[in-house]
């Protein structure tokens, strides 16, 4: 859903860098083990009951040199690394297999195995998901690396794969999911609130009025209020880093318009001079370039 704005307070001062999403905020905290529980239970359709099984793994990135992730802890021999997405990101897998072999390189050093030895160390089995809330209507969908592996002229085996469980936690999708763990359902009702109120409010506004707003039977609904000012700022960065790349995906599409008219007016002047319509000077002046530069232009585009 939701780039620093306003004065944080001293705890959020400390624990900024892994905690800059409210997703993160409500499933990430020590405090609250047992709405990560039940994430998990929901997820993966399992009914552990003790929360405090649960151990807490999510980097941070002045520990791992620039790389963060959103939430992950291991439970039962299970390394769960969650992220939280308001936009499309087909490369999840990569990062998510980045985020992966940190973690196992914690786990390795913490456990003091041998990984050299002849004895078989033994692993957490790793489950890697992306909570999906954006605008643009992405399906539920595996999302595998070996679709970004370059395959042209390459009939060779990939030797590495790493899926990606992508959940579209909208709210009105996957509704099953959604009341199987009341926080995440929660959480989908409130951003779904700060969108609507965002039509005829400021960001501010719009998060304010969404938690006043919630019914008082929500389980999170104390934690919010207590947490307000650090809710809102989390909500407003969410909320612009959306908006932010929302343009850049609008201006890239504008130019790819853009770049496709000029590609077609160069392939139709082309056209025109093969044909001895007009002459290799006139197409040249029609596109605005010298000839040398329309002639290799259009070899480019229609590979001549």
């Amino acid at each position: 859903m939701f780039l620093k704005k306003g004065v944080m307070s001293e705890m959020t001062k400390i624990n900024r860098e892994h905690k800059d999403r409210l997703f993160t905020f409500l499933f990430g905290e020590k405090g609250h083990k047992e709405w990560t529980l039940s994430l998990y239970n929901a997820v993966n359709g399992t009914d552990h009951m003790d929360p405090d099984n649960i151990e807490f793994t999510t980097m941070e990135e002045a520990v791992y040199m620039g790389m963060k992730n959103d939430v992950s802890f291991t439970l039962c021999h299970v390394m769960n690394v969650y992220e939280q997405q308001s936009s499309y990101n087909p490369n999840m897998p990569v990062r998510q297999l980045m985020y992966a072999a940190k973690l196992y390189d914690k786990y390795i050093q913490q456990k003091k195995l041998n990984i050299y030895g002849r004895k078989l160390a033994r692993l957490p089995i790793p489950k890697l998901v992306v909570f999906y809330n954006g605008m643009e209507g992405a399906r539920d969908r595996i999302l595998k690396l070996s679709d970004a592996f370059i395959q042209e002229g390459n009939q060779l085996e990939a030797d590495i794969e790493a899926r990606v469980r992508m959940i579209n936690i909208n709210y009105g999708k996957n509704e099953s999911l959604l009341a199987s763990c009341r926080p995440l359902g929660e959480y989908s009702w409130l951003v779904a609130q700060i969108r609507e109120n965002r039509r005829t409010m400021e960001i501010e506004q719009a998060v304010d009025k969404a938690i006043q707003d919630m019914p008082e039977n929500f389980e999170i609904r104390e934690f919010l209020i207590g947490h307000r000012a650090e809710v809102k700022d989390l909500c407003i960065t969410e909320y612009n880093e959306a908006e932010t790349m929302q343009m850049i995906r609008e201006e890239g599409r504008e130019e790819g318009r853009e770049e496709g008219r000029e590609e077609g007016n160069i392939a139709t002047l082309y056209d025109l001079y093969s044909d001895g319509d007009i002459t290799l000077q006139r197409a040249a002046i029609k596109a605005g370039m010298s000839e040398s530069a329309f002639l290799e232009a259009a070899k480019e585009i229609i590979g001549t």
